[in-house]
């Protein structure tokens, strides 16, 4: 297990980006406290299912259970899925806001900006939020200020733009797919020209509104490498995205472990479901020792995982160099 820690405002910058797939072992983690552990109600907003979410809610429910609250037992959970849309996510938090939860879950960026928005009775926790102050959640990431706070996901984009350079050095241009109405998704996309720039590369945008319009977007780059942030409607839609540059035999860069499960090329990023874990973790010393958001620093991970597909860069035509299989942390076969 990896040490995990607070993030600091120098990880809020662009080079912000030292995240990853870290165990759980944050300071004063609920699971080591010695008070029992009453029953409870947990409110769970999710944006949108896909791998990365989902991973992130499985390891908040693991860490709630080795911390006592098992559920049917003392512990009530009422999971609530938006499906990707803003309206019906508002909907949730307005009847998590009248609901008796005493700790709400939110799962995503437009997930936890509702809440945040409805709910300012009770703890919120937020995970897999890009950024938490852009997306104007906390106040900041030392001191969150109310009664929200949570894990961020922020990625090392910088790194995960540089593998495109490092995967074929006379790659000039990169398309990158985004979602209009997503914060964390623009705070990405912003890293990761700033990165390309340096890296001497073209930065092609295509701004999506919806899942279904990903497919077109991706079909459309004249670019030599695609680029996916954790965008919760393009990363909804992957398969779309692998297959088009499966057609035009370019890298595809992701970035989370998933999208490389399903079908990427690569990505250094970080582990959602110990994302989730260390967010548990945060819950219980809420539920169990009292602790207030307001005084709770937003958390993130350590350390990043090189993931590498071979089977996708064989489908892609693309000849990983050895040094970067050697440096990887997993390869798939």
């Amino acid at each position: 297990m990896k040490r995990l820690f607070p993030l600091t405002a120098a990880l809020a910058s662009s080079a912000l980006l030292l995240t990853g797939c870290g165990g759980s072992g944050t300071s004063g983690s609920g699971g080591e406290s010695g008070a029992a552990a009453e029953e409870a109600t947990v409110g769970i907003s999710q944006f949108v299912e896909h791998p990365s979410l989902d991973a992130a809610r499985e390891g908040f429910l693991e860490a709630l259970a080795e911390g006592g609250y098992t559920e049917g037992e003392n512990l009530t959970v009422d999971l609530q899925n938006a499906s990707g849309d803003q309206g019906t996510s508002t909907s949730i938090a307005s009847n998590f806001a009248s609901s008796d939860a005493d700790l709400l879950l939110a799962i995503a960026t437009p997930s936890a900006q509702g809440l945040a928005q409805s709910v300012t009775d009770r703890p919120v926790l937020f995970t897999a939020v890009t950024d938490p102050v852009e997306a104007g959640l906390v106040e900041s990431l030392e001191s969150p200020g109310g009664n929200v706070t949570g894990t961020t996901d922020m990625n090392p984009v910088a790194e995960q733009i540089a593998l495109i350079k490092q995967l074929d050095p006379e790659a000039t241009s990169v398309g990158i797919i985004y979602s209009s109405g997503e914060t964390n998704s623009q705070v990405q996309v912003d890293l990761a020209k700033e990165a390309a720039a340096e890296e001497g590369l073209e930065v092609v945008e295509k701004a999506v509104t919806n899942t279904s319009e990903v497919a077109q977007a991706a079909e459309s780059f004249d670019t030599d490498a695609i680029y996916v942030p954790t965008d919760n409607k393009v990363v909804s839609g992957l398969e779309a995205v692998v297959s088009a540059a499966e057609t035009k035999q370019i890298p595809l860069v992701a970035g989370e472990g998933d999208s490389v499960e399903r079908g990427a090329l690569i990505t250094k990023g970080i582990d959602y479901q110990q994302l989730g874990r260390q967010t548990g973790e945060m819950a219980l010393r809420i539920l169990k020792d009292g602790e207030e958001p307001a005084s709770m620093p937003v958390e993130s991970q350590e350390e990043t995982e090189l993931i590498i597909n071979l089977q996708a860069a064989e489908r892609m035509g693309v000849e990983v160099p050895q040094q970067l299989r050697d440096s990887a942390d997993r390869v798939i076969e």
